[in-house]
């Protein structure tokens, strides 16, 4: 358990000055992490503004269950009404408190967004939004048009503020209207100075531009600002991803990933080359395959004669990246499966067994071809079904 902060840590917040200048920590010299984080969250739980490193520039927040420091944001940013700011969390978990019925598309985007430079803005008008439970004012300040954005940033001191923090923290760039984004926490106190306690000092950011902004709707996205990420890179994050897994990498997931590729291109009337260009990512790994293998010379035989770019395949292993990427993962078996949900439990309800009744499709692996034509035959039958409840 964190210790709580210190008396003399209190008494020294309680007693605060607003004209005094603000307490700059370099958080790479701290002793001891969990104190910088400690007095963060007491000097937003008692109205104050905060200075805080991220990946992208500084951002200056307040408590946003504090409208009296919510209003003293707004003022030092010059922001008038119509003009919202975005909320930081701690985690994409926490984005259903305040969205409850964002879309598959927004869960794409958060799981391969965040945290990092991306605020993505969704709609805010659900009745059990926790955006309702704010203070009027910072309902206004947050969500005038009905809409939110919310922001996990990539750097961990700011995420663990995030997270023991009571509440949103409404964060934005720490610079006064009209100026220039601040790269580093001296900039941030020389644009700010003494409208801030507290300056989080962690060296230069390491982007140096603010993030993307991205309206996310029901089926597709609108780059309300172009920022680190660009369009370009947000179509590719947007696409769905399939992924196949068996156990080498080598047989029956590339099967399945080639054979699904031709009935994805057949149903979006494309090229099998072509379906990434339209919104599909398949790939298949083995949770013991190697890197840079080859397919068996039986899987050659089987699906070589069709459009399929097999002897192109390497081999690779169910990663990390893979896993939270995926919007459904196949897996060849139920121990595949299990596998897969031990080591990354978020991932349980987007895995599935390929086999619609839970069966296995069997190992053809050192059986002759006509095994190998067998398990393609069961692959592609199971993938008929599947394709439908994907709705491509």
């Amino acid at each position: 358990m964190v210790p709580a902060p210190s008396l003399a840590v209190s008494i020294r917040w309680n007693f605060w000055p607003c004209c005094m200048p603000p307490l700059t920590i370099d958080v790479r010299k701290a002793d001891d992490a969990r104190d910088v984080v400690h007095r963060a969250v007491q000097a937003l739980a008692e109205g104050k503004l905060v200075v805080f490193p991220t990946e992208t520039v500084y951002g200056v927040g307040a408590l946003g269950l504090n409208e009296e420091a919510v209003s003293r944001l707004r003022a030092v940013k010059s922001r008038k009404g119509g003009h919202p700011l975005p909320l930081a969390i701690g985690g994409a978990e926490e984005a259903l408190d305040y969205a409850p019925n964002v879309s598959p598309l927004f869960h794409r985007l958060a799981r391969r967004c965040w945290p990092g430079p991306v605020t993505l803005v969704v709609d805010a008008s659900h009745p059990q939004s926790l955006v309702k439970q704010l203070p009027s004012t910072v309902q206004q300040a947050v969500a005038p048009h009905q809409t939110v954005g919310l922001r996990v940033p990539g750097h961990q001191i700011t995420l663990d503020i995030l997270k023991m923090v009571a509440g949103p923290v409404v964060l934005t760039s720490a610079n006064r209207g009209g100026e220039l984004e601040a790269k580093t926490a001296q900039e941030a106190l020389k644009s700010l100075g003494d409208d801030v306690a507290l300056i989080l000092d962690d060296g230069p950011s390491r982007f140096g531009a603010p993030s993307s902004v991205v309206r996310v709707r029901e089926d597709d996205f609108e780059v309300l600002r172009e920022g680190v990420v660009p369009n370009r890179a947000l179509k590719r994050l947007a696409n769905m991803m399939v992924l196949f897994v068996c156990t080498g990498n080598t047989c029956r997931s590339p099967m399945a990933e080639w054979i699904f590729r031709k009935l994805a291109a057949k149903r979006l009337g494309c090229g099998i080359g072509e379906i990434e260009d339209n919104g599909l990512v398949v790939r298949s790994a083995g949770i013991a395959a190697g890197v840079g293998g080859s397919v068996s010379p039986e899987v050659l035989e089987v699906l070589g004669d069709e459009d399929m770019d097999l002897e192109s395949h390497e081999t690779q292993p169910v990663t990390e990246t893979l896993v939270r990427n995926a919007d459904v993962i196949y897996t060849m078996t139920p121990s595949h499966r299990q596998a897969i949900v031990t080591q990354w439990p978020d991932a349980a309800e987007r895995t599935q067994v390929l086999a619609v009744n839970g069966s296995s499709v069997v190992d053809p692996i050192g059986g002759s071809s006509e095994r190998y034509r067998q398990c393609a035959n069961q692959i592609e039958t199971e993938l008929a079904t599947r394709i439908d409840e994907l709705n491509l």
